[in-house]
């Protein structure tokens, strides 16, 4: 039995009114139109302050009758409206769920009409107004879909390459794998998950990474990944890795999920050490360790002095994830200026510490996700400055493009 969609209106914890289609939970088919409703509806939900991973798992959870294909679906319109906020909001002339859907469908040039049609779960058809197509955007700020604040930086920090930087963070991020070069290699690698109907292309980037071009969805299910032949991991980040120095014992003193420090164990001859402030980060590390058939010992804070010293000291450290937008594009419109002052004392304070834990003739590495000078450069500065006994013997920037995310890094030896 089908059930009509009917037309709903909500307040927003800001006195908005929103108008919405409600959809049958009972009706299990999702056309492109059911799709779109999908997205509005969850971008409503965000407008009330919820953040986006969880307004999209509410909705999922709720919405048992959609399958793999239409939830990825839905996820990717709410994600192209978040790397495109400003300019959907343009061109839909409204801040609306609705409106942004109308705003980045036009951005990508698509025919609103069969979708906007108020057939089965399809949104209702556009308004007058809403038919009427707004003028071009001429304001940098909407062209570039950052905040006001931040422009000045992207500048600052990138010159004549902040256009370019700006305009491929709207767009869509490569997935890219990291060979386990301890099992595998990159050939056999290659072949395997083309069989399992994945393809990819080698990256430029760092000899061990391929980005999937095609078949990205069976990956988690591939042999090569159930087996820990290949790990998901940002080329670039491969790189900041693979620019590391040999040593026997290696920290990844800001290991997050690990995925450096698992790159840093397929070395040969190694000892891994992992550790971060926040241990939950790493609870899937030991079962990725495992699949891998990889060794990393994770340490609490209390015991990294005693485990010391270690002939790398790596320290991506936490920063605005600027070089990731693409990846986490909620990140940029809840930033701040305050935010950014904070993490760079922390960046400071991290280095300073990690250097007490370097071997003597080891090396301090320190990386970030980040796009921003005073996150990069500056921090590398800042810390030469204020230790005399050290110097700064390599870095490098590594750009935001189909390659991979921009990242930052930089070695330090003492003197």
């Amino acid at each position: 039995m089908t059930f009509k969609s009917r037309a709903k209106a909500r307040t927003t914890a800001s006195g908005k009114v929103i108008y919405y289609q409600r959809r049958n939970l009972r009706d299990p088919s999702m056309t492109p139109g059911a799709r779109i409703s999908a997205a509005i509806e969850i971008l409503n939900t965000m407008a009330d302050g919820v953040p986006a991973e969880q307004a999209l798992t509410r909705w999922a959870r709720g919405s048992r009758y959609a399958g793999s294909k239409d939830r990825a679906a839905v996820r990717d319109h709410v994600f192209d409206v978040l790397r495109q906020r400003r300019l959907a909001a343009h061109l839909g002339a409204g801040e609306t769920g609705r409106a942004l859907m109308i705003g980045v469908l036009r951005a990508q040039g698509v025919d609103l009409g069969p979708l906007f049609n108020g057939q089965g779960h399809a949104p209702l058809p556009l308004s007058e107004d809403e038919a009427t197509v707004v003028d071009a955007p001429s304001d940098p700020a909407v062209l570039w879909n950052l905040p006001d604040w931040i422009i000045p930086l992207f500048q600052a920090s990138l010159g004549a390459r902040a256009d370019t930087v700006a305009q491929v963070l709207q767009s869509r991020a490569p997935i890219s794998v990291r060979v386990n070069t301890a099992q595998a290699s990159v050939a056999n690698v290659t072949q395997a998950l083309a069989e399992a109907g994945i393809e990819t292309r080698a990256n430029d980037l760092c000899e061990t990474a391929l980005t999937v071009t095609a078949g990205e969805r069976k990956l988690r299910n591939s042999d090569s990944y159930l087996h820990g032949d290949v790990e998901l991991q940002d080329a670039a980040s491969q790189a900041v890795v693979a620019a590391l120095p040999a040593g026997t014992r290696m920290l990844d003193y800001c290991a997050g999920g690990g995925g450096k420090a698992l790159a840093m164990a397929a070395r040969r001859d190694v000892s891994v050490f992992a550790h971060d402030i926040d241990p939950r980060r790493m609870i899937d590390l030991p079962a990725r360790a495992e699949r891998a058939g990889a060794t990393v010992k994770q340490l609490e804070t209390d015991a990294l002095e005693g485990a010391a010293p270690y002939d790398v000291v790596l320290c991506d450290a936490p920063c605005s994830g600027s070089g990731s937008w693409r990846r986490s594009p909620e990140g940029k419109w809840t930033f701040t200026a305050s935010r950014l002052e904070e993490l760079t004392h922390i960046q400071d304070k991290i280095l300073d510490h990690a250097a007490t834990l370097t071997a003597e003739t080891g090396t301090l590495a320190y990386a970030t996700c980040s796009v921003l000078q005073s996150e990069n450069e500056d921090r590398a500065a800042a810390f030469v400055a204020r230790n005399s006994g050290w110097k700064q013997v390599f870095s490098q920037r590594f750009e935001v493009d189909s390659q991979g995310d921009g990242f930052f890094t930089a070695h330090f030896q003492r003197v």
